[in-house]
């Protein structure tokens, strides 16, 4: 049974920090593609930022400079530092696992941590 299990939201001021993780179990860690996603009420899931098998990062354009993504491995945990929040970053926020890294269909979710901002 594959879990993932996010947990770190919470509700901060604009300009604050926060820290997501991301604890994986069930599954060979190192074999998956990794990211979080978010969606803002309203809107649609939008991703945020894949971390490949061999370690190379991408960023959503509206997170670059300011959001952070990492893995441990020896904890198959995954993170999301996300500094100097703006409003628009209020979401839910999951991590995903996938084994293709096309990132159609992912094969696994979490069930999300809230991201509330506020001005």
């Amino acid at each position: 049974q594959v879990q993932l299990v996010e947990s770190g939201g919470d509700s901060v001021q604009a300009g604050g920090s926060l820290t997501l993780s991301c604890a994986a179990s069930g599954y060979f860690y190192a074999s998956y593609f990794m990211a979080w996603f978010r969606q803002a009420p309203g809107k649609e899931r939008e991703g945020v930022a894949t971390m490949h098998t061999d370690g190379t990062i991408t960023y959503a354009d509206s997170v670059k400079g300011r959001f952070t993504i990492s893995r441990d491995s020896t904890k198959d945990t995954l993170y999301l530092q996300m500094n100097d929040l703006k409003p628009e970053d209020t979401a839910m926020y999951y991590c995903a696992a996938d084994y293709s890294g096309l990132w159609l269909n992912p094969d696994y979710w979490g069930q999300g941590t809230q991201v509330t901002v506020s001005s």
